[in-house]
């Protein structure tokens, strides 16, 4: 199925969630469809097609 992920197309397998298209490195907050969601539920978090997942990874600076 398709998604979108930060504004691009991805094909995932059905089935797929959320932590199955991010990574999972330290400092990085998920967005689905407009709502963020807690790392602790990117496991159980299904995603269907047309999705908009965002990603944003923290920074260090100013």
């Amino acid at each position: 199925m398709r998604i979108n992920l930060n504004g691009q197309p991805r094909f995932v397998e059905e089935g797929a969630t959320l932590q199955d298209v991010l990574p999972s490195a330290r400092g990085v907050a998920a967005a689905l469809n407009g709502s963020v969601v807690p790392a602790a539920s990117w496991e159980s978090t299904p995603l269907s097609e047309d999705d908009a997942v965002e990603l944003v990874t923290a920074h260090q600076g100013g």
